[in-house]
């Protein structure tokens, strides 16, 4: 299902564990599906000014900006460093999942793409 959308090319090289494939969408498809599977409502970002964010959610009562990076560049993120500089927005903090540890710089936590599962409101867990 992850994949049925994508073209056959890129199909193939997942199946085929290619290396050279951009895991972005990969990795964006696996985020939205843990999002929704804790009833999160899915909104993406797009602003012909500030540019673009994969996800925008609600967490703990504070609008959440999500970024979902996939290659070595993870830190670097215009739109998002864009957004948080809005005070209007009233944005506290902003996430991205990578394939790196968790590490904190100003407003931004990093976390390791898996840990995505992890994210669900406390009045959710049981």
């Amino acid at each position: 299902m992850l994949t049925s959308l994508y073209g056959k090319s890129c199909k193939l090289k997942i199946v085929s564990k290619e290396k050279d494939i951009n895991k972005g969408s990969v990795y964006e498809n696996v985020v939205a599906q843990e999002l929704y599977a804790h009833h999160y409502p899915l909104y993406y970002y797009n602003n012909k000014q500030k540019g673009e964010l994969d996800f925008i959610i609600e967490h703990a009562g504070e609008i959440l900006p999500i970024e979902v990076k996939s290659g070595k560049d993870y830190e670097k993120h215009s739109a998002l460093d864009n957004i948080l500089r809005i005070p209007e927005y009233g944005i506290k903090n902003a996430y991205v999942f990578a394939n790196d540890n968790v590490k904190t710089r100003g407003q931004v936590s990093y976390f390791s793409i898996y840990m995505v599962m992890f994210l669900e409101e406390k009045s959710k867990i049981h």
